[in-house]
């Protein structure tokens, strides 16, 4: 019996669902154990891997290519199993972050490393024994590391990561000293992406719902003054640059409320690092700097203070 269909009897026997027993999740299996067709399960490890890596691994030792843009499918109908199974964890970074990795846990580990021995059957019943306890441990695992956040006048979490940490404070901090009595149309989460969103009334105001994938991180709308607020959240792409201005006016040009855009930033470093692609007649806010707004226009704010 070939690798492929020894990590495919595994998945059978801890009860994996049919669709998780496909090729693409053995292979997604195997890369991550970083075994190749003649080597000994015995020899299994469980580094930090990226879904890029899955595909590269994948295509050099088992000759079966998949374009990169197929991660989608791997962490839709591979990864994202494995790890509510708890066959696998990921390392707490936002989803988008380049640094996100996954591994197989430890208990996982063990019971691949058993394949082939006589200890395999033990192995493979131990683990269908404890895992709801294991799903419940690395379920609990990441909850500790989700941050609250009120979002208008409601509970709700985020996942971990410097983005979302950013969504918060825009939300916290910039929402309450700028946008004050606004409420939040939309704001998207690394991991949940619809967190919140309120269509209905999105709709009311013009916008074309059909593109979500072009929404900004979040959208405030403040009725007093009738201005809606598009903020992005950057720590490593996505600025407010003429690009996306178009993008957005594009998909709210039934919009007749008062646009304003704005680029959130963790600190001055990154700021500085994007200061130069930034539109013009847009703001920046720096959540280290709250109390502050960069005004990328000098028009209606030039004259002497008082």
């Amino acid at each position: 019996m070939g690798k492929v269909e020894e990590a495919r009897q595994l998945l059978r026997e801890i009860g994996m669902p049919e669709k998780q027993q496909a090729d693409l999740c053995c292979y997604a299996l195997l890369a991550m154990a970083n075994i190749k067709e003649d080597d000994d399960w015995k020899s299994a490890t469980n580094e930090w891997i990226r879904i890029h890596d899955i595909i590269q691994f994948v295509g050099a030792y088992y000759g079966v290519i998949y374009a990169e843009n197929s991660r989608e499918t791997f962490r839709k109908q591979a990864l994202h199993h494995f790890r509510t199974a708890a066959l696998i964890e990921d390392n707490g970074k936002a989803t988008n972050s380049p640094n996100y990795r996954y591994r197989l846990t430890a208990e996982t580990l063990e019971m691949i490393r058993s394949i082939g021995g006589h200890k395999a059957e033990s192995a493979i019943k131990r683990f269908v024994t404890y895992h709801e306890k294991l799903i419940e441990m690395y379920a609990s695992k990441k909850e500790m590391t989700k941050m609250p956040v009120k979002i208008n006048n409601q509970e709700f979490t985020f996942s971990a990561g410097k983005h979302n940490e950013l969504q918060k404070a825009i939300i916290e901090e910039f929402a309450p000293r700028f946008a004050p009595n606004s409420e939040c149309l939309y704001v998207g989460d690394t991991i949940e992406k619809d967190l919140v969103k309120n269509v209905e009334k999105l709709q009311e105001l013009g916008f074309e719902i059909t593109l979500h994938d072009k929404m900004p991180d979040v959208v405030l709308y403040r009725e007093d003054k009738d201005w809606i607020y598009f903020i992005e959240s950057v720590t490593s792409v996505g600025p407010m640059d003429p690009k996306r201005i178009i993008e957005i006016s594009e998909m709210t040009k039934n919009v007749t409320a008062g646009k304003i855009f704005v680029t959130a930033f963790q600190n001055f470093a990154v700021f500085k690092k994007f200061s130069d692609s930034l539109a013009w007649e847009t703001e920046v806010w720096i959540s280290e700097m709250p109390d502050h707004m960069i005004h990328l226009n000098g028009d209606r704010f030039m004259g002497p203070r008082k």
